[in-house]
């Protein structure tokens, strides 16, 4: 299927490694003109070189300053942007007992507020396209109690608010807005144990693969999928337990 991206202008997020590169690369396979950024240099270019990004900029996105030169940069290079793509590192896990204030509020700044600031600059150039399409990572801790993801699961859960917000403020200027909820997916942060012994919990019996993300992405940026706005789409194997 031809997902017609090819030429789409798209921002891609903490795109270095695991999910970002993933969805990165996808949309760039697609014949998509890709610009990345993350924190590490070193692997942010060698990422770039991977997919043949057509530029990245090194950011630290709890700055309010590197968001927006980013969006900047991406668009100055791209010549606009028809796609954005946030995707932020998770918080610190831990319990209620185990989390400060300035935990919360670090959490906050980076992993709800990044996106809010992603968004609102990117609405003028995203507007003046005739296909643009938002799409947040988040994570099925946005959706189901996960043991140890509080962080993750309150400030994820604004991310999914913003998102279905969001669906219909920009429907009016033609941008989609949609979340990608991952579980458990293969990234280098699993070890072979852990992953066996995660995937026996899960009803496919394995761990996604970033590509599966990446596809699902993709699809959501193209023009096969200017119907869907407002979702936030579970990719984990059918192991949330949430009945909607």
């Amino acid at each position: 299927m031809d997902l017609g991206l090819r030429g789409a202008r798209a921002l891609v997020t903490a795109a270095s490694s695991g999910l970002g590169k993933a969805c990165a690369a996808a949309l760039a396979n697609e014949g998509a003109d890709v610009f990345i950024c993350a924190r590490d240099r070193e692997r942010l270019e060698q990422a770039a070189r991977e997919i043949r990004a057509k530029g990245f900029a090194q950011a630290d996105l709890t700055s309010a300053a590197d968001v927006s030169r980013v969006v900047e940069e991406a668009a100055a290079t791209l010549g606009g942007l028809d796609v954005l793509v946030t995707n932020v590192p998770d918080p610190k896990p831990g319990s209620f007992a185990d989390t400060d204030e300035a935990d919360w509020s670090r959490s906050h700044e980076s992993t709800l507020l990044t996106v809010v600031r992603l968004v609102r600059m990117a609405i003028p150039d995203l507007a003046a396209s005739r296909q643009a399409a938002i799409v947040n990572i988040t994570s099925t801790a946005a959706r189901e109690f996960r043991h140890g993801r509080l962080l993750s699961s309150t400030y994820r859960s604004g991310v999914t608010a913003l998102a279905k917000h969001l669906s219909k403020e920009l429907a009016a200027q033609r941008i989609t807005v949609n979340d990608i909820a991952p579980g458990e997916i293969n990234t280098p942060a699993w070890d072979q144990a852990s992953a066996a012994a995660e995937a026996v919990r899960i009803p496919v019996g394995r761990l996604g693969d970033p590509e599966e993300v990446g596809a699902l992405c993709a699809f959501l940026c193209s023009g096969q999928a200017r119907f869907i706005t407002g979702q936030t789409i579970a990719i984990d194997g059918g192991r949330t337990q949430v009945i909607l």
